[in-house]
Formats: C-alpha cells, sequence, structure tokens
C-alpha cells in the first residue's frame, strides 16, 4: 500500500505536466496571426485555355427576337425560366412592373436581375434596363409558415431618353441565384 502512494503522485504529476503544457502549446497557437503565418508559395493557379472571363453585364439575345406589339409585354426566353413565375406583369408606358416568385423551391433569394427591353411601334428594340436585387439579409419570412418569401416585387422604368418611343417591353432573367 506504501508503494502505492509513490505511483499515483508520479502519475498526478506527469498528467499535471501534461496538461499545463497542452495548454502552453494551445496559448501559442493561439496567440499567432495570420500576419505570422507564411505566405503559400504552391498555390493552385486554374486556366481555362479558350475561356475568355465573363465583362460587363449579362445578356439576353432572346430580347432582341421579340416583336411584341404596342402594350404588349413579352416575356424573353432565358436560363432560369423553369425556376419561377412572373404575377401582375404589367406595363404602362412609364415602367414595366411585377413580382418573381420562385417556384422551383422554398430558399431565399440572394440575387436577381431582370432586363426590360423596350420597343417601338414597329417591334424594334430601342434600349434596355435592369432592375438588381441584392439580398442584404436572409430575406422576408412568412409569418405563419416561417418559410422564406420567393415574390421580389420589381420595377423598371423605361429610360428617359426613350420616353414617349417606347410603346411594348419585354422582361427577361438572365440571374437568379437562390439558397
Amino acid at each position: 500500500m506504501k508503494r502505492t502512494r509513490p505511483i499515483v503522485a508520479i502519475a498526478l504529476a506527469a498528467a499535471a505536466v501534461l496538461v499545463a503544457g497542452s495548454i502552453a502549446v494551445g496559448v501559442a497557437v493561439m496567440a499567432r496571426t495570420d500576419a505570422a503565418a507564411p505566405p503559400p508559395t504552391d498555390a493552385v493557379t486554374t486556366t481555362l485555355p479558350g475561356l475568355a472571363a465573363a465583362s460587363g453585364a449579362p445578356e439576353l439575345a432572346s430580347i432582341r427576337l421579340l416583336r411584341p406589339k404596342p402594350g404588349e409585354v413579352g416575356q424573353a426566353a432565358g436560363p432560369f425560366d423553369e425556376r419561377f413565375t412572373v404575377d401582375d406583369l404589367a406595363f404602362d408606358g412609364k415602367a414595366v412592373s411585377g413580382a418573381l416568385r420562385v417556384t422551383s423551391d422554398v430558399s431565399a433569394v440572394l440575387d436577381l436581375e431582370i432586363i426590360a427591353g423596350f420597343y417601338d411601334a414597329g417591334g424594334s428594340v430601342i434600349g434596355s434596363a435592369r432592375f438588381v436585387y441584392h439580398a442584404t439579409d436572409d430575406g422576408p419570412v412568412d409569418p405563419v409558415t416561417g418559410t422564406p418569401v420567393e415574390s421580389i416585387p420589381f420595377r423598371v422604368a423605361v429610360p428617359t431618353e426613350l420616353a414617349g418611343r417606347a410603346v411594348s417591353t419585354s422582361i427577361g432573367v438572365p440571374v437568379l441565384v437562390n439558397e
């Protein structure tokens, strides 16, 4: 019995040294800042031959293919058409407006861009304007169900230089990002 006391004392002392050493190493690691970290010397660089980087805002060629009649609002084909519907689409000669509702899933809209093409009486494109939405938080939530509200109201005004000449419009969606 007398022999077990020194063994227990030695074991406790060794455990205490191990804990103290672990704490010291942890404090040293936590005190290290990113400025002290050496810069990477073998960072991965990816190149894709023949692929040019995007420049400018996204466009929809389908806007130029439409020929809406005066007073009409068309919907230009885009890459996300199966993921949304547009409610209350209207054109009053000064702006096109409506509400884009995501139908593909139940998640918050993070980014949305709508292009409005404006046409003269002959159905030719005379210009365009954009509506851009960037979520600043998780977005509105339905108070009953707690699910994200996926309807984004929009309004795209006829550019000043087209006022009086724009008699019809179309909209298309080149950007739609949701969770």
